[in-house]
């Protein structure tokens, strides 16, 4: 077993560290998911007395964060464990759930060290919180010691914490935007959020456009790039650090595009495998990227939106978007159990003479909040692709401008920090008058 230690997390009752988690009371804590980063390929052995703990396991083996990892289950808890790998190798990782006696767990473990390879890390899941077992675990080489009831993502982010080194930068959160139905703004939608994101928070945003016959990130920015993101594709395996860097556009000083090539003398055979890989290698250099996706429906467009970080719903008022984005919503809940729902954002709204769906009634038949509502302007959204512009940087006063601030800050979660920060407009006066607020 590995002889690394974790720290023992918070403090009990008793000036002892309380080793349950505080997610064990009030439910799912949205910055858990964060916590849990993307674990390596590593293969992944548990041993469950219950069917219950045996359930939460599968259910995070299906999770996009341990999409790469391999991950088998039985029954039998420790005394299992210890047969079975007196016959077999032991894995990268054995997660072991125990309501045996302190006593009597401590000398199955030795047991079971006789077996085990020197860098198999081992998780106990135990019924007690026990400071003496915690400690002595920790001193036979334990790497976590988890209380029940566990969850999904309090699982996911203790193994993210023993293969993903804390002292590293976090890999790029990964946006994908697809529209309900072609033609409805949402590559329009993508490009202004990210450019939106790249000057609020002034960090580096990386626009990924898979239309490759279509796209339009090139015209919306006034750029036309030799190369981009087809040539990535080609040949995924190659891409780095190096090949990225010439490979995409800088439109600001801290957007960059991978630009579609939109030529229509070559076929485009995308696999989901092959964007994994380009994607990844983006999210490792760049703290955002928002990927453009066509209104198509194949196994690398589904793909992408399984693994998404977030999920951009763009949909106007009309029948045929609700039916689509509920398809969507609906698809996406049952695949990605353990992520916050999709965004949907209301696009083209209050067109003259057409006959809507309100945005209410949109809110009702999906169980969704709408994160956004855009208003129809053809003359302002017009103007601005013509001139090869953001609605923001054509016209500051537009009245769509604000909604992808909205946008940006609420598809990264920053949207209350933001108004957190808000203060008064008097604030500067008031603090030289030292009034108190």
């Amino acid at each position: 077993m590995s002889n690394q230690a974790v720290p023992v997390p918070g403090s009990g009752d008793e000036g002892q560290p309380d080793l349950a988690h505080p997610a064990h009371e009030g439910g799912f804590a949205p910055e858990m998911g964060a916590r849990a980063r993307p674990i390596p390929r590593i293969s992944i052995q548990a041993f469950c007395e219950n069917a219950a703990m045996a359930e939460i396991i599968q259910i995070a083996s299906e999770d996009r964060r341990l999409a790469k990892t391999h991950v088998s289950v039985h029954m039998g808890g420790i005394e299992a464990a210890v047969a079975h790998y007196q016959q077999n190798p032991t894995p990268n990782l054995i997660i072991i759930e125990s309501s045996l006696p302190r006593d009597h767990i401590i000398a199955e473990l030795d047991r079971l060290a006789e077996s085990c390879d020197a860098g198999t890390k081992v998780i106990v899941v135990g019924h007690v919180n026990d400071i003496v077992l915690y400690r002595d675990l920790l001193r036979r080489g334990v790497s976590e010691y988890l209380i029940e009831p566990v969850s999904p993502l309090q699982l996911m982010e203790a193994i993210s914490g023993l293969y993903n080194n804390p002292e590293t930068e976090p890999v790029g959160h990964v946006y994908a935007f697809i529209g309900a139905k072609g033609g409805v703004g949402s590559s329009t939608v993508c490009h202004n959020a990210a450019w939106a994101l790249s000057e609020i928070l002034k960090s580096n945003v990386v626009i990924a456009d898979l239309d490759l016959a279509f796209g339009t990130t090139g015209l919306d920015f006034n750029q036309d790039p030799v190369q981009g993101i087809a040539d990535a594709l080609s040949s995924p395996e190659r891409l780095d650090e190096v090949l990225l860097d010439r490979l995409l556009t800088k439109c600001s000083e801290h957007l960059s595009i991978f630009a579609a090539p939109v030529v229509l003398d070559r076929d485009y055979d995308i696999s989901a495998t092959g964007c994994d890989q380009v994607i990844d290698v983006v999210r490792q250099n760049v703290p955002y990227v928002a990927v453009d996706l066509p209104h198509t429906w194949t196994a690398w467009t589904k793909s992408i939106l399984f693994q998404a970080d977030e999920v951009i719903i763009t949909a106007a008022p009309d029948l045929a978007n609700l039916r689509n984005a509920k398809n969507v919503v609906d698809l996406l809940q049952k695949a990605r159990r353990n992520d916050s729902r999709p965004h949907l954002v209301m696009n083209m709204v209050n067109m003259p003479k057409r006959p809507e769906i309100s945005v209410k009634e949109f809110e009702t038949a999906l169980d969704l909040k709408v994160m956004s509502v855009i208003d129809f302007d053809a003359e302002t959204f017009g103007q601005a692709a013509n001139n090869g512009q953001m609605i923001e940087e054509m016209s500051s006063k537009a009245k769509s401008a604000p909604a992808f601030h909205d946008i940006a800050l609420a598809m990264t979660h920053r949207r209350e920090a933001m108004q957190g920060k808000k203060t008064s407009a008097l604030a500067p006066l008031l603090e030289k008058l030292k009034i108190k607020l």
